[in-house]
């Protein structure tokens, strides 16, 4: 045979992964540690871009407290099998063998003591022993199923295989080069997609809404954000557009357009009893002096004049009216505008439906051979690591059989 003729031939591996974030480079690691040949392709300049970017640069990359409860799917059993054979502890377990400094923040969440960076080496450290290839700025052209394994046409010439793993993320964070793709090539194979929506993401406010807050950016307090099914006790931003912060985040995922999120702005307590409480000690206190014992000056005035109230002293209030006016201050019911969108949403709800995959090995019931893991598929974690150990457990899954 020819060079000519075998330059066009096709390079054959065992295992093609697309994407290497998260997910693709924890199965890339795990597949090469079987003996498995893999390569990974991703059409970015560099590979774990939003490993890089997430928690502040600090990487939240799992949750102490990670359970099946923590997810959204339309098929909440889907996740239980793969986080229960690699859990948040084997992930724990792999950041301390590479002497990774972490913390807990808060509510379980870990982070590195340094730089997201320090994860993204780790798994490149894991890959490298692993026999793993990894190629940057390499798209791919077209997938072309074979009697066995798949043809895949790339930017960097054609690979035969006989798994192909798509890891490809969702919609979020369009600037560092999310795309559908992953959706196209679902839809390719018969796969149903799940609508996808942005989620942990902040909310936008109607004009009017803004106009009434518009010194308060940057200011902060702990509430009970809820709508529908959800609610978390954390604390809530005000931003030049509208509201963000983790409370936010979290229940932006429950959100629909039109819906009402209300907001506890005294979690833990009863606004009523402890400003009763207040005027039996000291009647002569006026209101706004007795609230700044709870939120900031400015906070206590946006309070007072959104709903209306004038500041006296509390004597002059009689019960009904103080009881009125607690309810009034503590409990803070919206509608919000939208949100901002996949611009700035840390994850898409929503994606491949669950239905068409084996929740034990990731592979596509219809079509041997093809695996879907992370962002790609309708799981969704919430905000706190979460995500992240979708990534490992998925792509570990999916790197034990492939």
């Amino acid at each position: 045979m020819s060079k000519s003729a075998l330059r066009q031939l096709p390079e054959s591996v065992d295992v093609l992964i697309v994407g290497a974030g998260a997910a693709g480079l924890m199965c890339a690691a795990t597949a090469g540690k079987r003996g498995r040949r893999v390569l990974v392709l991703d059409h970015a300049n560099k590979v774990g871009k939003k490993i890089l970017m997430s928690g502040g640069g600090r990487c939240n990359f799992t949750n102490l407290y990670t359970s099946p409860e923590n997810y959204y799917s339309q098929n909440p059993h889907f996740c239980k099998s793969a986080l229960a054979r690699y859990t948040q502890w084997d992930f724990i377990a792999l950041v301390e063998k590479h002497s990774i400094p972490y913390h807990e923040k808060t509510l379980g969440q870990l982070f590195c003591d340094n730089k997201s960076k320090d994860i993204v080496d780790m798994l490149l450290t894991e890959c490298r022993a692993a026999k793993a290839q990894i190629r940057t700025r390499c798209g791919i052209q077209s997938i072309e199923p074979l009697g066995t394994g798949f043809l895949v046409n790339t930017g960097l010439g054609k690979v035969a295989c006989e798994s192909l793993v798509i890891a490809t993320g969702g919609l979020s964070i369009p600037t560092m080069g999310a795309t559908g793709f992953g959706y196209d090539v679902a839809r390719q194979f018969g796969l149903k997609i799940v609508p996808t929506r942005p989620a942990l993401v902040p909310f936008t406010l109607h004009r009017h809404q803004l106009e009434q807050q518009q010194a308060l950016p940057g200011s902060a307090l702990p509430v009970i954000a809820s709508c529908g099914e959800g609610s978390f006790p954390e604390q809530m931003l005000f931003t030049h557009r509208g509201l963000s912060g983790p409370a936010v985040l979290q229940i932006s995922s429950y959100w629909r357009e039109g819906m009402s999120v209300e907001f506890d702005l005294v979690p833990g307590w009863n606004l009523g009893e402890w400003i009763s409480e207040k005027r039996r000690q000291n009647p002569d206190s006026y209101l706004h002096r007795v609230l700044a014992e709870l939120w900031s000056k400015k906070l206590v005035q946006h309070f007072l004049q959104r709903q209306g109230i004038d500041s006296r002293p509390l004597k002059q209030y009689g019960e009904k009216a103080l009881a009125d006016i607690a309810l009034k201050l503590q409990y803070w019911k919206l509608v919000p505008a939208g949100t901002e969108g996949y611009r700035t949403a840390e994850v898409t709800l929503g994606g491949v439906d669950t239905d068409g995959i084996s929740s034990r090995t990731m592979e596509c019931k219809t079509q041997s051979g093809l695996y879907f893991i992370g962002e790609v598929l309708d799981v969704t974690g919430w905000l706190g690591g979460y995500n992240f150990q979708w990534a490992w457990a998925s792509g570990h899954a999916a790197g034990e059989v492939v």
